[in-house]
């Protein structure tokens, strides 16, 4: 009888358990349905963003959950790494490299990997020095070398989500591929920086160390992006020799999203960076497996990448702004709100004087290597920049509750200040510069016009959308250019060329060697196998028409 009456309790507890998660996840979906039709209302609003929509709905409801629970709990779901990093992130960061203008993106990769690798690696460096300086002064606890370091990378993870949803592609494609490129590269950077603090020993620090230190971190770097490339690759050649859309265009669509999953998945289990991973998979994949499928599967795949991100994006910053009333964590704090503010504060402006060290140099030297006045970047730009980075979202949230909670709770009152302190400024930084984002660009660019993240990928020549010349976007017209149209760049065949004008050398080699031997082995545009009703035969037969 006993041991029935424990059954019928644990049967009884996890009923309620699941009743709870039940409830939990009905209001998140119905509240993810409420910033989609919000943020379509106030699409043309000159101060709100889809980004902020979701905030501030996400501090309302959490201000109701609070009250209902009479100030015990002010959120639906525990925070957690696991969640943020292997469910939510993978779908931003693969549509990412999936919608990017590929040839404007390697165009400036230079310039990218310097204002995403080198600059953030500065501001970590200008952040942790300054809260060296000025924490030890404040009464918020014991840190030592290591959780300084891991501060100055949590708060260099910058989010530009904002500040993209205003700029559009077509009418500034190099501020926008700025922007959208050192977006990633700087969260891929941040993250393998906070990992490499992590397990790195910084009690015997030496030259010798310091080396060891940044080979391991381009180690990363480089292995990261070739496990990326090899899981695309592989991809377009599985589809390419067993041509699914002779079977079922579900079979080519599944088959690219749990390749896109794998590749993150894998670097994961490799401890490298599954940001990168993930990022030139779907560059990869855009450029070769893409033209691989039907065109149904095409467009599918384009809207289901498009949509998943979207959803992802939303349901972070609802949470973040939920989460950001969490009674347990400015507990701790109570006592001492000024600190709390103090400390706020002083990131805050590490944040901005971090962003401004790099930006404005290196966008200097930059323009230094570019004698074309149209690639150069000019001040207004530069500001741009500067301002897109000052935002800081959920890579920094989720770093922070990884270094100072456990499962999403922390019993310390300086980890409690440095929890409080991230939530106030991703909080402060997203609505105070994400309001500010559209006034801003319309001053400094009166001609260009805000936009949403779907109207920009709707009008992505990449899409099949837009479709004019079938399936032809920016940079698969590279490969079928009248001799001439580039007469303004010097041929790459001597050691002048290439130092007048060294990305479009590599571009004019990389294109050679790309219709060459990698085409006709992974597929792409011109190399698609020939199947009744397959993209091949439509555009042969559109090419063909008067």
């Amino acid at each position: 009888m006993t041991m029935f009456a424990s059954l019928t309790s644990k049967m009884l507890s996890l009923s309620t358990s699941d009743h709870a998660s039940v409830v939990s996840l009905n209001l998140f979906v119905a509240l993810l349905c409420a910033c989609i039709v919000i943020g379509h209302l106030l699409e043309e609003n000159r101060w709100m963003n889809e980004s902020i929509t979701a905030l501030l709905i996400g501090l309302c409801t959490g201000v109701v959950i609070l009250l209902i629970s009479r100030g015990k709990n002010s959120h639906l779901l525990v925070f957690s790494e696991d969640l943020f990093f292997i469910y939510l992130l993978p779908p931003i960061i693969f549509n990412a490299g999936f919608q990017v203008k590929k040839k404007q993106f390697f165009r400036n990769f230079v310039t990218i990997m310097a204002f995403g690798a080198i600059g953030t690696i500065v501001s970590c460096t200008i952040i942790s020095l300054g809260a060296i300086q000025f924490f030890k002064k404040l009464d918020i606890g014991t840190f030592d070398l290591g959780d300084f370091l891991a501060i100055g990378a949590i708060f260099a993870a910058t989010d530009s989500v904002c500040t993209l949803q205003v700029l559009n592609q077509d009418e500034t494609p190099l501020l926008y591929s700025l922007v959208f490129g050192e977006g990633v590269v700087n969260d891929a950077t941040s993250v393998v920086l906070f990992n490499a603090i992590q397990s790195f020993d910084l009690t015997h620090l030496n030259h010798e160390a310091a080396f060891q230190f940044l080979g391991n971190f381009f180690y990363l770097f480089l292995l990261s992006t070739i496990l990326g490339v090899a899981t695309g690759l592989i991809s377009a050649y599985v589809i390419k020799k067993l041509y699914f859309g002779r079977h079922s265009t579900d079979r080519e669509v599944a088959l690219m999203m749990l390749m896109a999953y794998l590749s993150y998945m894998l670097a994961e289990l490799f401890a490298l960076s599954g940001i990168l991973t993930v990022f030139f998979c779907g560059i990869v994949m855009s450029h070769y497996t893409w033209h691989n499928v039907t065109e149904s599967s095409r467009i599918t795949t384009k809207h289901a990448f498009a949509t998943l991100s979207f959803l992802a994006e939303t349901f972070i910053f609802l949470y973040v702004g939920m989460d950001a009333l969490d009674i347990e964590k400015w507990r701790f704090v109570s006592d001492s709100p000024g600190t709390s503010v103090a400390v706020s504060s002083i990131l805050m402006g590490l944040v901005m004087l971090g962003r401004a060290a790099f930006v404005f140099p290196l966008s200097f030297l930059s323009n230094l290597a570019k004698k074309n006045q149209s690639e150069k970047i000019n001040i207004k730009q530069q500001v741009v920049i500067w301002w897109a980075g000052l935002m800081r979202g959920a890579v920094s949230m989720a770093l922070a509750y990884n270094k100072f909670t456990r499962s999403g709770h922390t019993e310390l009152r300086g980890n409690a200040i440095m929890i409080t302190s991230t939530i106030t400024v991703c909080l402060f930084s997203t609505m105070v510069f994400g309001m500010l984002t559209k006034p801003l660009i319309r001053y400094l660019m009166p001609h260009q016009k805000a936009t949403t993240s779907t109207t920009s990928i709707l009008s992505d020549d990449n899409t099949p959308k837009s479709i004019h010349i079938p399936l032809l976007d920016g940079e698969q017209l590279d490969s079928f250019e009248l001799p001439g149209s580039h007469q303004d760049v010097p041929r790459p065949n001597s050691l002048r060329g290439f130092l007048m004008r060294p990305t479009r050398t590599v571009h004019h080699y990389w294109r050679q060697f790309d219709d060459a031997f990698m085409r006709p082995v992974f597929g792409g545009r011109g190399f698609v196998p020939f199947v009744p009703g397959s993209p091949t035969e439509r555009s042969t037969h559109d090419l063909s028409k008067p």
